[in-house]
């Protein structure tokens, strides 16, 4: 996840500035989810705080102001968010790919599961733009 933010971000691993979101006030989703670590993949706990086209990652579900993120994932640069347990051959498992890395959970229910995906779906078709602005072309200008 940390080169996941230094690419979004340009900046380094960490963010104390989480782009004026306050994930600790009425958040859209939140939950226990079991996240696959990014370099020693290992399957920890954590408790995930969904708001304003971020998915945040704390080690307890007490948030506040004060609350550090263990992470965070801008969800406008994903590009899918699917059932998984094929893959990981894990029940209630799915998987959230942007077009570098993909990063698997598992939620503690069948329906955690399907409502995490259905709300992180929701969120990056809200926060994403289908077509960018080095997309775009003016042919009128074209000869």
């Amino acid at each position: 996840m940390a080169s996941l933010w230094r690419a979004v971000t340009g900046g380094p691993d960490t963010a104390d500035d989480y782009g004026g979101v306050e994930f600790w006030s009425n958040p859209e989703r939140t939950g226990w989810l079991t996240k696959q670590g990014e370099y020693i993949k290992t399957w920890r706990r954590r408790w995930f705080v969904l708001k304003q086209g971020k998915l945040f990652w704390f080690k307890d579900s007490t948030v506040t102001r004060a609350s550090k993120p263990r992470g965070v994932i801008p969800v406008a640069t994903c590009l899918t968010v699917k059932g998984a347990e094929d893959v990981l051959n894990k029940q209630l498992a799915f998987e959230l790919s942007t077009r570098n890395e993909t990063m698997y959970f598992i939620a503690e229910s069948e329906k955690e599961k399907e409502d995490w995906i259905n709300s992180i779906g929701r969120s990056i078709v809200q926060h994403s733009r289908s077509v960018t602005d080095s997309e775009i072309l003016d042919y009128d200008n074209k000869r």
